[in-house]
């Protein structure tokens, strides 16, 4: 690793504060856990750093997870206040999230990133058009989730959340729209679901870190502990402003604001393909 200039860590610690406040007012306003802004961040810096370039997204990724676990705990806590969070399917769901976590963290290690980065970029902008298209109900949905959908999305969005240090509730907050939950209760429900996918992926990053012996400076395992200091007080406190935003938005505008969302997402990822 280089060392670094105190102008250059002056720098590096700007652009993590900058970066972590549309992370973190975004991880409450849309329940996502803001590993779509962090990780990109996280790898430029610390490529920037001189970390040794074969661990660049490990590292970027398994510390997005650890700033995820406490971001979405605040965005879930402020949500529950507006009775927005349905435990039961953080319950039923969660087992099957964990499991997909499990094994696409075990798959990062020899991820093969270009067709999953195409693959998330096609199937984001499907969940897009979804969004921007519905026609919401005046009344409310009957939900129904059976144990099928619950095992299938379950594993699809652990799997493909892990080796990109997400949250994922750019799938489950479409997902569970579109099995009759209100805007507010799936970009709730799902910050909670978010919550359990990065404390599994935090702690296999960590726990492969380990095993691996990378011995990155200043890190336990692919978590560094700079970046987590930093990002976390940020994050948090604008979860909490953009959790509480969510609820002043009219519902329908909610739709259509995380579909438009979800297609600036899309493109970012699209061009990060044509760029590889």
């Amino acid at each position: 690793m280089d060392i670094l200039s105190q102008s250059e860590i002056i720098y590096i610690i700007l652009i993590m504060i900058i970066t972590a406040i549309p992370a973190g007012f975004a991880a409450g306003l849309f329940g996502i856990g803001g590993g779509l802004i962090t990780v990109p961040i996280l790898f430029y810096i610390f490529n920037s750093a001189g970390i040794n370039p074969s661990y660049l997204m490990h590292l970027a990724v398994g510390t997005s997870f650890a700033i995820i676990i406490p971001t979405s705990t605040v965005s879930v806590m402020t949500h529950h206040q507006h009775d927005a969070v349905d435990f039961s399917v953080v319950k039923d769901y969660g087992v099957f999230v964990i499991s997909g976590v499990i094994l696409g963290t075990i798959f990062a290690a020899s991820l093969k990133t270009k067709p999953l980065i195409l693959f998330f970029s096609l199937v984001v902008y499907i969940l897009a058009f979804y969004l921007l298209f519905l026609k919401e109900k005046e009344k409310d949905i009957k939900i129904n989730m059976g144990f099928v959908s619950k095992v299938f999305s379950g594993l699809i969005t652990g799997f493909i959340s892990a080796p990109m240090g997400i949250g994922g509730a750019v799938m489950n907050v479409p997902i569970l729209k579109f099995f009759g939950y209100s805007i507010n209760k799936a970009i709730g429900s799902a910050a909670a679901i978010g919550f359990v996918i990065a404390l599994f992926g935090a702690i296999g990053f960590f726990v492969s870190g380990i095993y691996l012996n990378v011995n990155l400076p200043l890190s336990f395992g692919f978590i560094n502990i700079p970046a987590f200091l930093i990002f976390v007080p940020i994050t948090t406190f604008m979860a909490r402003i953009g959790a509480k935003t969510s609820h002043k938005v009219e519902k329908k505008k909610l739709t259509k604001y995380f579909g438009l969302f979800l297609i600036v997402i899309g493109t970012k990822f699209f061009y990060d393909f044509f760029q590889l």
